[in-house]
């Protein structure tokens, strides 16, 4: 199958942005030419690789030439930099809000220092940052998952560590024969796909959950809500340990969970990703759990 570049640019930029004509915008051509390239990569491909709809997207066979597509774009980034002819390559990363928090800072320390590189973030829950990478959304992604996606290896980073924490006038306040009262204290939880904090209930056999129950869907905003005495949730042990030290917050029993994470990227011969993935590794054998992690 002979691809040529321009048809690829046209197959990305109707997944990006819906339709031919946003698409035709994009890339400075008129609507007329992205139908004409699309047409001849659907003819060399022998598939239909866009759904005309309201918006337009790709098929499964189209998704893989998208993913194609965006992986000659960021070498051919990379290589134009080399030569001098490009100003900046763009590194399209998936982290979930917890590790952005926790721990991922100190790769963005790093990566300040890389010049002609923008970082571009995704953030996403790790269980679901591989559908990400599925569709060459992102060329590197934090993930729960050891399974590699197709064309991505994989390393096992360690395990995030949450322990169950409160202000200290919540603790006190929902204190029941010296241990926590688990139903009836209020919790705060990160979004619906957050179960953490169920998970903590369910090992004292509280099913339903509490009757009062916070949702604040911004990590930093979640750890601010439980220091000023919203309701107790389960902390990643990085982001707490200093406050847990201070007194600022008290830890409301031994129980913690880990959460094992994985770096999954493209299988690409990139220096930028390379040194990422470096920058990754460094930062996770700084603040996560190498022993006695037990995956959830």
């Amino acid at each position: 199958m002979d691809v040529n570049p321009g048809q690829l640019d046209a197959l990305v930029a109707i997944a990006d942005h819906g339709s031919f004509e946003a698409a035709a915008r994009q890339l400075h051509i008129t609507p007329s030419a992205v139908s004409q390239r699309v047409r001849a990569l659907e003819a060399a491909a022998g598939q239909v690789l866009i759904s005309r709809g309201t918006p337009c997207r790709p098929t499964p066979h189209g998704e893989w030439l998208v993913r194609l597509g965006r992986q000659t774009r960021f070498l051919y980034d990379e290589a134009a930099q080399a030569l001098e002819t490009a100003a900046t390559v763009e590194l399209h990363v998936a982290v979930n809000a917890d590790s952005l928090a926790a721990w991922f800072r100190d790769v963005l320390a790093e990566a300040a220092a890389w010049e002609g590189t923008a970082i571009r973030l995704r953030v996403e829950d790790q269980g679901y940052s591989q559908d990400l990478l599925r569709r060459g959304d992102v060329l590197a992604a934090v993930t729960s998952d050891p399974a590699p996606v197709q064309g991505c290896t994989v390393d096992r980073l360690g395990a995030l560590r949450y322990l169950p924490a409160a202000a200290p006038a919540v603790a006190e306040r929902w204190r029941c024969g010296g241990s926590p009262d688990w139903a009836a204290m209020p919790a705060v939880i990160f979004n619906a796909k957050d179960d953490l904090q169920h998970e903590q209930l369910r090992r004292y056999g509280v099913e339903q959950g509490p009757p009062v129950v916070h949702q604040v869907p911004s990590s930093a905003d979640f750890y601010a809500a439980v220091s000023l005495g919203l309701g107790w949730g389960m902390l990643p042990e990085p982001q707490a340990a200093a406050d847990l030290t201070s007194g600022k917050l008290v830890r409301l029993s031994a129980d913690v969970i880990d959460v094992p994470l994985y770096w999954q990227r493209w299988r690409l011969d990139s220096p930028r990703l390379a040194a990422l993935t470096g920058a990754v590794r460094t930062a996770a054998t700084r603040y996560l759990r190498r022993d006695g992690a037990t995956d959830r």
